[in-house]
């Protein structure tokens, strides 16, 4: 699926009016959603670590996508908040890390390096 045509029909389902203020409701739900469920994918991660040894089931596999699934609605409604597409956050990601790439810089720390 297109990114944008899903960021789109996904806007459908907030329940908050969609503002530019950082500090209105419907942006500040969805930056803890987006925690919540990024946190809901790696506590299902470490379950799978702690108690099956790192194996996981194709139940298990499906459940982190569902979780996928609701970070990236979340990704996509944040990014809709700003007033930018998901196919802009994808293109401006993705000529990063080739420029990090470039110039031998994808381990390190840092956000500009």
């Amino acid at each position: 699926m297109d990114l944008d045509k899903y960021q789109k029909r996904a806007a459908k389902y907030d329940l908050f009016e969609t503002t530019v203020d950082l500090k209105s409701p419907g942006f500040l739900e969805k930056i803890l959603g987006l925690a919540g469920e990024a946190g809901e994918t790696a506590d299902k991660v470490k379950k799978i670590i702690r108690d099956k040894g790192g194996y996981a089931s194709e139940e298990d596999r499906e459940e982190i996508v569902k979780e996928l699934g609701d970070v990236l609605w979340y990704i996509a409604n944040v990014a809709r908040y700003l007033e930018t597409d998901l196919s802009e956050i994808a293109k401006g990601n993705i000529e990063k890390l080739e420029s990090r790439r470039k110039r031998n810089k994808l381990h390190g720390e840092g956000d500009n390096r």
